[in-house]
């Protein structure tokens, strides 16, 4: 990833998308002949120079101050995910600092999540790792998301599920809601490992073969994967509608247990529990529940 030319495209998008009167400054009154904010409008919001934003626009400074780059998120009026990735790519020497001088150690589950996943028996849930990898899932999830043991290990990812999978479309009712989220999470994750070849080969893959996908990259959505609902069209059984929540150890940001739920004595949990019984094991099988991915590479 090229943290100067992601600084560039996400000043401008964020500028872009605001009027003078979202600011607080009067209604411009004739054409302008740019789209949202002027940047001498955000140098002023900011109290810096035009210089100084115009430099930083094209890339040109380097570690800006994080009172300056405080300054820029209030005038932008970017949310919390939006002002750190701000911080994290226009100051690419701390970010790197981080993360280098340490190799990225191979993905294992947790044995903490493993044994929350196992416990979760009757709810969609699954472990994802960095990129949005697959790293473990219960029979629940697979019911409801996809056989993952039939997938290539490569093939388990749900960025790539979402705009690759050929049912992905018909699955999530709404799925441009959910493609974008999902697109607005890989960017944090360019914002936090701006060096990891495997996230830019994934982004590369998926912008050569989603023209979904390379229109929202290019809009430079930020958000995290953290709760909400997801809404179904199952082939099996229909249109279930799902709360999710995430948990993530505060130790390890890089792993995630995701959870499905449906309101208890609702039409989504009579649709889910029927959904388990099409699915279920016949008595002889054996082995646990619970899949895993298996070790993975950096």
């Amino acid at each position: 990833m090229n943290a100067s030319a992601d600084l560039r495209e996400f000043l401008r998008a964020r500028r872009a998308r605001l009027q003078p009167q979202d600011v607080g400054l009067p209604a411009p009154g004739g054409l302008r002949r740019v789209v949202g904010l002027r940047r001498e409008e955000v140098a002023e919001l900011s109290d810096i120079s035009i210089d100084y934003y115009t430099r930083m626009e094209q890339g040109r400074v380097r570690n800006a101050s994080p009172e300056v780059l405080d300054a820029l998120a209030k005038a932008l009026r970017l949310d919390e995910e939006e002002t750190r990735h701000l911080h994290r790519i226009a100051r690419p020497r701390a970010t790197r600092a981080r993360t280098t001088g340490r190799p990225a150690r191979p993905q294992e589950v947790r044995p903490m999540l493993a044994t929350l996943l196992e416990s979760l028996e009757g709810l969609p849930s699954l472990v994802m790792g960095r990129r949005m990898d697959v790293l473990a899932w219960n029979r629940a999830a697979a019911a409801l998301l996809g056989d993952f043991d039939a997938m290539e290990p490569e093939a388990r990812n749900l960025a790539r599920i979402t705009f690759l999978g050929e049912n992905s479309r018909s699955l999530y009712a709404d799925w441009c809601e959910c493609a974008r989220e999902n697109v607005a999470y890989l960017r944090m994750e360019a914002g936090r490992h701006p060096d990891d070849p495997r996230l830019a080969s994934l982004v590369g893959e998926l912008a050569m073969k989603s023209e979904d996908f390379r229109h929202w990259w290019a809009e430079h959505p930020v958000r995290d994967k953290t709760s909400g609902i997801k809404r179904f069209h199952h082939p099996v059984v229909g249109s279930l509608e799902l709360p999710y929540d995430t948990l993530r150890p505060a130790d390890d940001p890089d792993q995630a247990l995701i959870t499905y739920a449906p309101a208890p004595g609702s039409p989504s949990e009579d649709a889910l529990r029927l959904l388990l019984s099409w699915t279920a094991q016949p008595p002889s099988a054996t082995g646990a529940e619970v899949r895993r991915r298996g070790v993975m590479g950096a």
